[in-house]
Order: structure tokens, then C-alpha cells, then sequence
């Protein structure tokens, strides 16, 4: 079921080549921020290029429930006046981040180190995921969580009163968990310390230098140190946001397995803590390439051109990888499908708590499409049919995942008959444009 009502069924069926030009909307990891750090700072921010989808609008919301001023002026044009750091101000209404992991994680640690309390909930899915992982190092600044059993929404966050700075080791990847840390730090006294054995993306300590913060990072035996000087006062920034890179991730792949297709998809994020996907598939044997390489905001940025890709094999995706591509091994998963032979994916326990089981439900679905999958708790292995091989005709649910949702989608694309997913709502969570993106592009996506 959608997480806004009653679900929408959608079927993807077999396509002509896709060619043409996707522009796909605005980089949600950084749209995020933007509007968090916007809201932390003194003065006006202007941001370009936000990603007007569900998740961004819902952390939009929060940003005036927490005292900013927050007001849209066209397409992606956003303006946000910040109350400056630890200026939130308590919210009179409990705070909804829908379906959005990064929102609430992000958000939780923002207003943890002032003395203010807000409560937090979400749709279904998100009401299901653990939210320990946050809860744990922001009591070490003294705030405290009531929530759930489990650690889950909904959950009150009682910020702390006299916060301390703290070093913090992070025990998974997740740049959701070092985010939240960061952001606490931004409001309590001296120097807080992260530090992550495996680097996670990188776009909180760019836009935290960018406002004006002081902060290191530094690769030691250890692992990656960042150390965050805590009480500035931030600026206020023009920041134009790249597009995204797990978005684009979805008319490239579709690109890869449609014969006769050659897409162009500009003005994408290059980010080497997002860009594993990309080096995968080239690994493979796809035929995708960069085109007019630049930086954009500190952001290493390049237009990518997918063309259909007969000669695919199969890999072992190196599992160190596995952070700077955790959102895109579900459309992983459908590329190899048409590869040939095994691709195994390691080291990718994370998936087991997103959105879904994403692990599970890629699995089951593509079980149901006539490809054969093993699996256990951090891994799993797709045995590849080749190009055109994969058979389809299955519908499969999308568990409220708009990855799942789509990558489905993308399925169909390729597959010798249609393939159908329960619910294609969740996918206004993050890409509200792909069914019209994709159709421009020669996809037949129908629903109900």
C-alpha cells in the first residue's frame, strides 16, 4: 500500500530502444542538507536545483515546524532564512518525515544539542526502522529518546540541555549516522570527532566547510577522522544542487538492457563516495560513458551517455565498495540479470534495514521473473541470462520501496514479457518525474 493512500499498480512492458535525454531531478542526499545547514545558519540561503520530491518537501515541513522561514519561489528555487545554530525553536506539532530515512536521521541531529523536545513519526515503512543507530551517540551528547520497542517511531527526542562535544566511532558505514553526529556537534562546545572505518558519502563535511564551518578530515590507521569545531556561526550559501546520482541510475541501467538504445543523462553528481554504481558497470562491460567533466559546488559533476550493452559479464563487486553504492544495488541486481554469468554482492548487510528488506524483496522478485538468486544475511549472488534472456511476467511487490518500485520498472524494459509491481506510489518519495521521464524516452509504463 502507497504511503499516502491507496496503492497504485504499475506495469513496465517490453520497450524499443530508449533514446533521448533524461534530466533527472535534483541530488535528495544534498537537498537534504541544504535545507537543514540553510536552517542552521544566520541570514538567507538560496538553493537551485532542490529535488521537490515527498522526502525533501516532508524535511522542507520540519525546517519551519523548528522556527525558519522556508518559502519556494519557482522550480527547485528554494530560499531558506536560518535561526542560526542551536536557534530551532520547539515545535507545536509532532514531526512527519513520511517515508524519509535520511530526513528524520538527519533531523534527530540537528535539534539534539538544544534544549528543546520534538516528536517524530512516519509513514508505515519508515515507522518499521531502527532508529538506535541515531538515538545511541546523540545520547552521548545528553539528549535523551522515548520511542517504541525496537528503537522505532514514533519516537521524542528531549534535546540536551548542556551538551557535550564526543568522539564517536561509527560501528556501521552509514553517512546518515555520521551526519547526525555532525550536526548535533554543530551546537555543543569544543571539537566533535567521527570516525568511520569505511568512508561513507562525503556531502555533510563539503556543505558543512562550504557554511563556514571548521572541520578536518583525516585518513589515519584508525580510519577516516572528522573532526568538527563545534559552535560557529554558519553563512548563509547559494548552493546549486547536482542531479542525482541514484536517480540517474534508473534510465541508465534501462539504457544498458533495451536494445538499441543510447541516453544521455546530464549534469550528474560525481561524488567518488556515491559514484560506485558507475564504476561497476563499466567493470562489467557497459557501455557507459562520461562526457564534459567538471566540478559544480565542490562537486565533481559529468553528463553520462548509457547505450545498450550486449556483452555484460558478471563480477564480484569489490564489498569496500559497498558504501558509495548501497542505494543502487537493487538496479544492480537487474543489470546483472541480463549479464552473463555471476555477479555477486558482499559486504551489503545495510540493505537488510532501508526502506524494506531490500535484499529480500529483490530477491523474491526477480525469483518470480525466472532469475535465480541466492542469498544470505550481508550478500547475495544473481546468476546472470544474458541480454534478452530474462523472462518476466511476474508482478512484484514493492514493500512501500521506491527503489524496489522502480528497478522492477526497469525490469520490464528488458524482459521478454511485462513485469508488474503492486504499488509504484512510493516512487514520489524521490523521482516524482519517472513515469514521464522514462516514457519520453520510448518506456511503456502503464497503471493501474
Amino acid at each position: 500500500m502507497s504511503s499516502h493512500g491507496i496503492p497504485t499498480p504499475m506495469t513496465s512492458y517490453p520497450s524499443g530502444p530508449l533514446v533521448g535525454t533524461a534530466e533527472v531531478p535534483g541530488d535528495k542526499s544534498i537537498s537534504h542538507r541544504a535545507l537543514i545547514l540553510g536552517a542552521m545558519a544566520v541570514g538567507e540561503t538560496r538553493v537551485t536545483g532542490l529535488l521537490e520530491g515527498q522526502d525533501v518537501l516532508d524535511t522542507a515541513k520540519a525546517m519551519r515546524a523548528f522556527g525558519a522561514e522556508v518559502t519556494r519561489h519557482g522550480e527547485g528555487e528554494w530560499s531558506i532564512h536560518g535561526v542560526g545554530t542551536g536557534g530551532f525553536a520547539e515545535p507545536g506539532e509532532v514531526i512527519d518525515c513520511g517515508n524519509s530515512g535520511t530526513g528524520v536521521r538527519l533531523i534527530m541531529g540537528a535539534m539534539a544539542t538544544t534544549p528543546i523536545t520534538a516528536t517524530f513519526t512516519g509513514d508505515a515503512s519508515l515507522n518499521k526502522r531502527p532508529m538506535a543507530r541515531i538515538t545511541d551517540p546523540l545520547a552521548l551528547f545528553g539528549a535523551t529518546a522515548h520511542g517504541r520497542s525496537g528503537g522505532r517511531l514514533p519516537m521524542t527526542i528531549v534535546g540536551a540541555s548542556n551538551p557535550v562535544p564526543v568522539r564517536y566511532v561509527t560501528p556501521v558505514p552509514s553517512a546518515q549516522v555520521k551526519s547526525a553526529v555532525l550536526l548535533a556537534g554543530l551546537n555543543a562546545p569544543g571539537e566533535t570527532i567521527v570516525i568511520e572505518k569505511e568512508a561513507t558519502r562525503d556531502h555533510s563535511e563539503r556543505m558543512l566547510a562550504g557554511f563556514g564551518a571548521t572541520l578536518t578530515v583525516e585518513d589515519t590507521e584508525e580510519g577516516r577522522v572528522i573532526t568538527l569545531l563545534g559552535q560557529p556561526e554558519l553563512r548563509p550559501q547559494q548552493i546549486a544542487v547536482p542531479r542525482d546520482p541514484s536517480s540517474a541510475a534508473f534510465p541508465v541501467c534501462a539504457a544498458l538492457i533495451t536494445e538499441g538504445s543510447n541516453v544521455l543523462v546530464p549534469n550528474i553528481g560525481l561524488n567518488p563516495t556515491r559514484a560506485g554504481l558507475f564504476t561497476t558497470l563499466r567493470e562489467m562491460g557497459a557501455d557507459l560513458t562520461y562526457e564534459n567533466e567538471r566540478e559544480e559546488g565542490g562537486e565533481p559533476v559529468a553528463d553520462l551517455r548509457a547505450r545498450f550493452s550486449p556483452q555484460m559479464s558478471g563480477i564480484a563487486v569489490p564489498p569496500e565498495r559497498a558504501a558509495s553504492m548501497i542505494d543502487e544495488y537493487p538496479i544492480l541486481s537487474v543489470v546483472a540479470s541480463f549479464a552473463e554469468g555471476r555477479t555477486e554482492m558482499r559486504g551489503v548487510k545495510e540493505l537488510r534495514v532501508k526502506e524494506s528488506d531490500r535484499i529480500e524483496a529483490m530477491a523474491v522478485g526477480l525469483r518470480a521473473n525466472g532469475i535465480v538468486v541466492e542469498e544470505g544475511e550481508d550478500w547475495w549472488i544473481v546468476e546472470g541470462r544474458g541480454p534478452r534472456g530474462v523472462p518476466g511476467g511476474a508482478t512484484a511487490a514493492s514493500h512501500l520501496d521506491h527503489r524496489i518500485a522502480m528497478s522492477f520498472l526497469v525490469l520490464g524494459m528488458g524482459a521478454q514479457a511485462p513485469v508488474s509491481v503492486d504499488d509504484g506510489g512510493p516512487i514520489l518519495t524521490s523521482f516524482p518525474i519517472f513515469e514521464p521521464l522514462m516514457s519520453a524516452l520510448g518506456a511503456r509504463i502503464e497503471k493501474g
